[in-house]
């Protein structure tokens, strides 16, 4: 990479931290390309980004951000994965972190609170963004369609006793004398 090359890589990673809301820390030492390449079909699958890069690089556009409290852990063989819904990011990593021992998640953050492996774990045992949505938005129905059900209750049992007097009212003589 040449020096505008370098100023541009900064320039659009800065531009993604100040757009996303997550963004994880990994050690990928000694993965295969075919390994990486399945973690970032997952990752794409998750709705993030999975992306190798320079540790120097990378504390270069961390300056002035609200994630710059990961700078410590960029050391090594290190990737970055992103995404504006964290808990996506977390699972698809911590997930595939179990089944390749070469994978390590190292730590993340969420805005300016910084996590630590065990936090960033925790974070993946939360329900998904669209769970969270699917969850309230029936909470949001259910009181909507009771209200409804009670308002309509009343209406309903005047239909009927007003029924009932109707038929009461049509039926011969005897009918009514023998139901009393």
């Amino acid at each position: 990479m040449d020096r505008t090359e370098k100023r541009e890589f900064v320039a659009v990673l800065a531009s993604v931290f100040a757009e996303t809301s997550f963004v994880l820390v990994t050690r990928n030492a000694g993965m295969t390309v075919a390994e990486v390449t399945k973690l970032r079909r997952q990752m794409r699958d998750a709705g993030a980004t999975f992306k190798v890069a320079k540790n120097r690089l990378t504390a270069l556009a961390l300056d002035g951000t609200r994630f710059e409290g990961i700078k410590p852990l960029l050391k090594g063989p290190t990737a970055l994965a992103w995404s504006r819904d964290p808990v996506a990011v977390a699972k698809t990593a911590v997930e595939f972190a179990r089944t390749n021992e070469k994978f390590v998640v190292l730590g993340g953050s969420i805005g300016n609170q910084t996590l630590d492996a065990a936090g960033v774990k925790a974070l993946s045992e939360l329900p998904s963004l669209e769970t969270l949505r699917a969850k309230l938005l029936g909470m949001i129905q259910t009181p909507g369609t009771r209200i409804a059900g009670i308002l309509q209750a009343p209406g309903g049992q005047l239909a009927r006793v007003l029924a009932a007097y109707a038929k009461k009212d049509d039926a011969p003589e005897g009918e009514s004398s023998e139901a009393a």
